[in-house]
């Protein structure tokens, strides 16, 4: 058996050498160290040596199997070094060469002009809430002073999912539920995507965003709501930004009012943008109604607040000048990277 061995180990190592790939290579290391391999069938003979002669000829059987393997391996890490050289070769980088342009994103309008009402209202002390996209019909509407039969909620073309579930038609349903949950004093933003059966056009679509705002406490009177929207005016279109109020009629708010400002172009002396008005025209606000108080748990006698409800694709248009609406959401880069 030693003559076997030594003779097997002969040819292994020479079929090694003569290997011209790594796939060759582990052909040879199957043949000869496999389940059916050469030196596989000398070990299964094992059983036919002298119980006395088995250790000598184990070891011996070790040795050839590590010489084996160890020549397997000093062959198998040349071919690798070999593919390795070759592939840096045809794949070298020439550092050198300046590198490719990383184009970088960054906000959408609609992200910055929301980014720059918080910053405003958080700087007055205001508190950032959001609620449910998908809404009971008691707090889009009828905690809002909006019962069933009442013509405001024709006037709101309505996504309705069930008798009882919507999608919302204003982010004025956050404002229901923080009343209802929280104990005044309450000064909250609501921003938020509302939904109407709008037809698309250059000022309208059935998804839009709304930002809202609240405010309950002792005291509170229309001179704060004035007080509140100017200084919110003058940090967003500038300081010399005068605003006026219009009544208007709001069923959650009574009074109500509709807040111009001066035309950020002329000034108000008039324009084309403002057309040759003057003013424009940027949201709705008033006093919240006793009866949304009272629905809400909250004592009318004892707390007055106001609200205010501001449309952010306006506020983006008018920031911008921005002619179309629909240019905020057709995802077209050239339009997006300016901005």
């Amino acid at each position: 058996m030693k003559e076997q061995l030594e003779q097997l180990k002969a040819q292994a190592l020479k079929k090694i050498e003569e290997s011209k790939d790594l796939n060759a290579l582990n052909d040879v290391r199957v043949s000869i160290l496999g389940k059916k391999g050469e030196l596989t069938n000398i070990l299964k003979s094992m059983k036919d040596v002298a119980k006395e002669d088995r250790p000598k000829v184990g070891a011996m059987v070790n040795d050839v199997r590590e010489a084996i393997e160890e020549k397997l391996r000093i062959r198998k890490e040349a071919f690798e070094a070999a593919v390795l050289e070759v592939k840096m070769a045809s794949e070298a980088i020439d550092v050198t060469l300046p590198a490719k342009k990383q184009a970088e994103g960054h906000n959408h309008p609609n992200t910055v002009a929301l980014n720059e009402l918080k910053r405003i209202f958080i700087g007055l002390g205001y508190e950032v809430v959001d609620g449910p996209e998908i809404e009971y019909d008691y707090y889009n509407f009828e905690a809002l002073n909006i019962p069933a039969n009442h013509p405001a909620k024709d006037e709101q073309d309505t996504f309705y999912i069930t008798d009882n579930i919507l999608l919302r038609t204003q982010t004025s349903s956050v404002q229901a539920r923080i009343m209802e949950k929280g104990k005044p004093p309450i000064r909250v933003v609501s921003p938020g995507r509302v939904f109407r059966a709008d037809e698309v056009d250059a000022t309208h679509s059935p998804s839009f965003h709304q930002v809202e705002g609240l405010v309950i406490d002792k005291n509170i009177t229309f001179s704060d709501l004035k007080g509140t929207l100017a200084q919110f005016a003058r940090d967003l279109f500038g300081e010399d930004t005068k605003v006026k109020f219009r009544p208007h009629h709001f069923p959650f708010t009574e009074p109500s009012a509709e807040m111009d400002v001066t035309c950020f172009k002329c000034h108000g002396k008039g324009c084309r943008f403002c057309k040759n008005e003057g003013w424009i025209e940027i949201l709705g606000c008033g006093m919240v109604h006793p009866n949304v108080l009272r629905m809400s748990g909250i004592d009318p006698e004892e707390y007055t607040g106001f609200a205010f409800g501001v449309g952010l694709e306006r506020i983006a248009l008018l920031k911008y000048e921005i002619d179309d609406m629909r240019l905020l959401y057709e995802n077209d880069a050239r339009f997006l990277k300016q901005f």
